[in-house]
């Protein structure tokens, strides 16, 4: 029977079945695929506070809101702190520079007055030298104006001293480059000299410990 039929019958007798075949296999795709949605759901974890998908999603959201909000706390906070930290800069480096300029100051005037008090304890000692020299006009007593000559040499000698000016000692010592200067050498009176100093040409002083002039001495050899 189907052998005497054409193509023609048999495409009309088998297109309604084909058609209801394939919307069979359509319906059973799609309830496997909300089957699988509806189990990937369920699956999904709760956070800590018990909340589903949707409440976890929002939760993550508040909390990375809370965290650029205290990034941007931080950020303001270490903003504040800087220019805190540049206003104390700015004073200090005033401060610093007021105090180099009042220090070099300073010491420009120690420098330009550094003898005014030496000078001034020297001018008595200068008035009596003034006063020697008109009596010597004057004075017919050769001995009184020598008495007068030594006691102003003591007196400038005591002023300087207190200004920590002091003699070095040469006469008999040892040479010591350190405080005398060698300027002549000559036979030694005696064996006990030889080496030492025999003889003062200028005599050294010290400014406290400082040498400020070396004694020029003779060396017995």
């Amino acid at each position: 029977m189907w052998q005497d039929c054409g193509p023609r019958v048999l495409g009309i007798y088998f297109e309604p079945v084909r058609a209801e075949k394939i919307k069979q296999i359509a319906m059973s795709k799609d309830k496997e695929t909300k089957k699988s949605e509806q189990e990937e759901v369920k699956e999904q974890p709760a956070d800590a506070a018990g909340n589903g998908p949707q409440e976890a999603t929002e939760g993550a959201g508040v909390k990375m809101a809370e965290e650029e909000a205290e990034k941007d706390s931080a950020a303001v906070k270490m903003a504040e702190e800087a220019a805190q930290w540049r206003d104390k800069y700015v004073r200090l480096s005033a401060e610093f520079d007021n105090y180099r300029k009042r220090t070099l100051k300073e010491k420009m005037d120690l420098i330009s007055s550094a003898g005014e008090d030496v000078i001034k304890a020297l001018l008595p000692v200068m008035d009596d030298l003034e006063r020697a020299l008109d009596a010597t006009q004057k004075a017919s007593d050769v001995e009184a104006v020598r008495e007068g000559v030594v006691l102003i040499s003591n007196k400038l000698r005591d002023t300087l001293r207190t200004k920590g000016l002091s003699e070095i000692e040469a006469f008999g010592q040892e040479l010591d480059t350190d405080f005398h200067e060698a300027v002549a050498k000559i036979p030694a009176p005696d064996k006990k000299q030889k080496g030492k100093i025999v003889d003062v040409v200028q005599k050294g002083y010290k400014l406290h410990d400082k040498v400020i002039r070396h004694s020029k001495v003779v060396v017995g050899e």
